[in-house]
């Protein structure tokens, strides 16, 4: 094939013309190319979404700056992109990072250790897993898409999210990178019963979903006491692509939550970064806005606020009362 554009990234680097042609052979590609620098993963993912077109949507962010959306790239992590004009510096967050993602902007990277793992650790290591995966293998179906499924049968005439009214989880199995940063901290579950049934692991599932949502809504709270305005989520990665778990980051945070058209946004924004390399484009902005876009919005549950408020309330008690078991463990 003949690639007469090169994309990785956003800022154009010089080589001494025999190095440019000894590379151009080594790769097959043409003498002259544009050639740049990568971006780490998850910088390249909120690339590929923060910057879409949102016009019709009905989204509060159609009016507001760029620096109202949150990206979330989320796979087996998670990482929470803010971008601000003048630098934030937020406890417990990376950053401010000048022009990292966006040319121009400051970046904050709040992130969860585990979330897609740490999923799979609940739903595999239950006693029911093995009867879930007979079910769901029968239907052709993963055992997550299962799950949901049976979900919505168990849950009759109440909102889904209200199967866990007594059954709660502090999802840092694997320590806090944000906003608490400190890696001591384990994970934690309060409600269990005896039971081990295929509905006591569909309840444990929906219950730690909620979980990674609720951190989320600590991370974006953390980034709004430092200065950060964010009024939408966008969403991509792996777990974007699960319902419950998008539904679920809407209505733990109150917010709307966007989905790009194309569901591999870390190519997207690989692409928008080649796309001005090559000169397609005059700025990253401008391709952001042209090559990303909008492929399905999801709205909260308005009416479900004061549950999720009340279930926050516990997230944020499990923390507190985990400290105070280990302050009288370690006291003399």
């Amino acid at each position: 094939k003949n690639f007469n554009k090169l994309f990785v990234a956003a800022k154009y680097i010089s080589f001494p013309l025999s190095s440019a042609r000894e590379a151009a052979r080594d790769l097959g590609l043409l003498p002259g190319i544009a050639v740049a620098a990568s971006l780490i993963d998850a910088h390249a993912g909120g690339l590929g979404v923060i910057g879409a077109d949102v016009k019709g949507h009905g989204l509060v962010c159609e009016g507001q700056p760029v620096t109202s959306r949150l990206a979330v790239i989320c796979g087996t992590s998670s990482c929470h992109m803010g971008i601000s004009k003048d630098p934030i510096f937020v406890p417990g967050v990376w950053g401010p990072y000048f022009s990292a993602m966006v040319p121009g902007f400051w970046l904050n990277e709040g992130g969860q250790s585990v979330t897609g793992k740490l999923i799979d650790h609940m739903v595999e290591g239950h006693a029911a897993f093995p009867e879930l995966q007979v079910k769901a293998t029968a239907r052709c179906q993963s055992v997550y898409a299962y799950l949901n499924s049976h979900l919505d049968l168990i849950k009759k005439a109440q909102p889904v999210g209200f199967l866990t009214v007594d059954l709660h989880v502090w999802p840092d199995f694997h320590g806090n990178r944000s906003p608490l940063a400190d890696l001591t901290l384990k994970g934690m579950v309060t409600g269990l019963k005896l039971s081990q049934d295929l509905d006591d692991l569909a309840i444990l599932y929906l219950a730690t979903v909620q979980a990674i949502a609720l951190g989320t809504r600590f991370i974006i709270e953390a980034m709004e006491a430092a200065g950060h305005s964010i009024s939408t989520l966008f969403l991509c990665g792996g777990l974007s692509k699960n319902p419950l778990f998008v539904q679920m980051h809407a209505d733990v945070t109150g917010m709307p939550v966007v989905l790009s058209q194309e569901v591999e946004s870390v190519l997207v924004g690989a692409a928008i970064l080649g796309a001005c390399a090559s000169g397609d484009f005059a700025s990253v902005q401008e391709a952001m806005a042209k090559m990303s876009k909008v492929g399905k919005v999801v709205f909260p549950r308005l009416q479900d606020k004061k549950y999720y408020d009340k279930k926050y309330q516990v997230f944020l008690k499990l923390v507190e009362h985990q400290k105070e078991y280990l302050a009288i463990m370690n006291d003399n």
